[in-house]
């Protein structure tokens, strides 16, 4: 027994040792990395990610991200990328140790990462052990994760706020639990700084060729202040910067009978509220039109999310509903009654030829198409099969316009500059130079620039 003990005693000091000594490597390859950005949130993750990135490009910043969400990315300065690779394809928060490895090589001003845990104490050592950012994001509190964050909608606020980095600063766009965050951040000795999506002109909204919100952008913009980028030089970065794969978009179709169809894959926002945000997003911008079709995708192991699809239809109005997956009653059974007698319900048992010949025989000519729930199962069958359709390219395209002169005065920032040093490092910090023949000494070999098979996004005249 005594040898037992022994062994035991011995290899509890070998792991503790061997803890120490990776967390003090892991250390040193943060200090190489002067501002450390953390995006988290509920919906917009990746995207504001990515935002943030092509800010500092914008910027002349030596600039390396991360996403999770839709399909994981790292992102080299040059904006090309590459999938994350996870063993047995899964995902844990360890894998961001060798992501920050990886990025410290490039020597970069920054690093901009997605967080990628749910559980609040991981978040919470997501923050303090991995990353130990430099400058928080948190983009929103929305209806999810309520397992594990939950039960209410303040709860999880106050989980979010885990990762609110000690001493730092913090980014949000979020207005209906602002109070929280502020007294989450008073406790961490974080300033937070609340933008306003209304400081985004439509003039510059419109210098995307992809699908965004102001929310985003104006909180891209105040992360490239903290760091001394300009307005212009962001907002420039940002419109050059590729999007995410998950990315809200709009495809315009040709029906085997040569009928003309919008598809837009609002699957990413699997949030009731986030959902009608996006829809009205797309009809306000001209990108969708009425009538709307709607397609529900239901997961057994979401349930209760199913059931929120199928309460905002009559917020929709949508000519037709179509219930896909399984199983489908939770979320037909959601429905008011007086909606009931739109819905087909198609199941979660039919080929991919089949789901789609049964939606297009209930559609009518430039008709719109709306998916939403979880992409996950039929979601996926039925968008591998529209992307086999013909593009519509009969539509004129418009102008592209020159891209708008952003005003050097910061929207949403004090006059006096006073959230930003004069070197435009955080906290006073002077950035490093990129060490000799580095990250730009020689080609990436990234194995795609632009993931194959994203759905492209609606163009409605956007910078390119």
């Amino acid at each position: 027994m005594l040898f037992l003990y022994c062994v035991f005693l011995v290899c509890s000091l070998a792991m503790l040792t061997a803890g120490i000594i990776e967390q003090r490597r892991h250390d040193r390859c943060l200090d190489r990395i002067p501002s450390r950005v953390l995006v988290n949130g509920i919906r917009g993750k990746s995207s504001i990610t990515r935002l943030c990135a092509g800010a500092l490009r914008g910027g002349g910043l030596v600039t390396v991200a991360k996403t999770t969400g839709t399909a994981a990315r790292f992102i080299h300065p040059d904006a090309t990328e590459e999938p994350v690779y996870r063993k047995f394809g899964i995902a844990n928060i360890v894998e961001q140790i060798g992501i920050v490895r990886r990025a410290a090589a490039y020597r970069p001003h920054a690093l901009v990462i997605e967080c990628m845990a749910v559980m609040p104490a991981l978040q919470e050592t997501n923050q303090t052990k991995l990353i130990k950012s430099t400058i928080g994001v948190l983009c929103n509190v929305r209806e999810d994760h309520l397992a594990e964050m939950g039960p209410t909608l303040d709860d999880v606020a106050r989980s979010l706020c885990r990762s609110m980095p000690h001493h730092g600063i913090c980014v949000t766009a979020e207005r209906d639990r602002l109070h929280i965050l502020r007294e989450e951040a008073d406790a961490r000795d974080c300033e937070l700084i609340a933008v306003d999506p209304e400081s985004i002109t439509d003039e510059e909204m419109r210098g995307f060729s992809w699908i965004t919100f102001k929310e985003n952008v104006a909180i891209a913009l105040a992360v490239a202040e903290l760091l001394g980028v300009s307005r212009q030089d962001a907002l420039r970065g940002m419109w050059d910067a590729p999007p995410d794969p998950g990315v809200l978009s709009v495809d315009r179709l040709l029906t085997p009978d040569g009928r003309r169809l919008r598809f837009a894959n609002v699957f990413a926002a699997n949030d009731p509220e986030s959902t009608l945000m996006n829809i009205r997003q797309l009809l306000a911008q001209q990108a969708i039109a009425e009538p709307l079709h709607v397609v529900i995708n239901c997961r057994p192991d979401r349930v209760e999310r199913n059931g929120q699809m199928g309460a905002i239809v009559p917020d929709i109005a949508p000519e037709r509903v179509f219930l896909i997956g399984h199983p489908t009653r939770s979320a037909y059974d959601a429905l008011p009654r007086e909606w009931r007698d739109r819905v087909t319900d198609l199941g979660g048992a039919r080929d991919a030829d089949d789901l789609l010949a049964s939606i297009l025989e209930l559609t009518g000519a430039d008709d719109a198409l709306v998916a939403i729930g979880n992409i996950h199962g039929q979601g996926e069958l039925l968008i591998e099969k529209l992307h086999e359709l013909d593009r519509d390219t009969s539509a004129p395209e418009s102008a592209e316009p020159t891209p708008p002169e952003a005003p050097e005065v910061p929207v949403g920032f004090p006059p006096d500059g006073s959230w930003a040093t004069p070197t435009g490092a955080p906290h006073g910090g002077a950035f490093e130079e990129p060490y000799a023949g580095g990250p730009f000494a020689a080609p990436y070999a990234s194995p795609n620039d632009s993931p194959a098979g994203a759905p492209s996004a609606y163009d409605y005249g956007g910078h390119r």
